[in-house]
């Protein structure tokens, strides 16, 4: 299992990763408005999609109410470094 940390962004016009913070946190735009836990939602199956996981690979660990986020996934950390790779170079 691995550890994914984000800094998400709702509401933007279409949902795509952004960048990677200086400490390491990758940046994700997501289209879902912030409202009723869709923009979690939509982040579960945004990364799902960019990263060829099936939904239930990936959970919400912390930052349900926040912008930044832990999601916690089901491969080791050489594989999700390098479909994360590959995800954000075809953006």
């Amino acid at each position: 299992m691995s550890v994914l940390k984000l800094r998400v962004s709702p509401g933007a016009k279409k949902s795509g990763f952004t960048g990677v913070l200086p400490d390491g946190r990758t940046k994700v735009s997501i289209a879902a408005p912030p409202v009723d836990g869709r923009a979690n939602e939509a982040l579960i199956a945004f990364l799902a999609r960019a990263l060829d996981l099936p939904k239930r690979s990936l959970r919400l660990a912390h930052g349900a109410g926040g912008r930044d986020k832990v999601v916690e996934v089901d491969l080791d950390p050489e594989e999700l470094a390098g479909r994360l790779a590959r995800a954000m170079e075809a953006k």
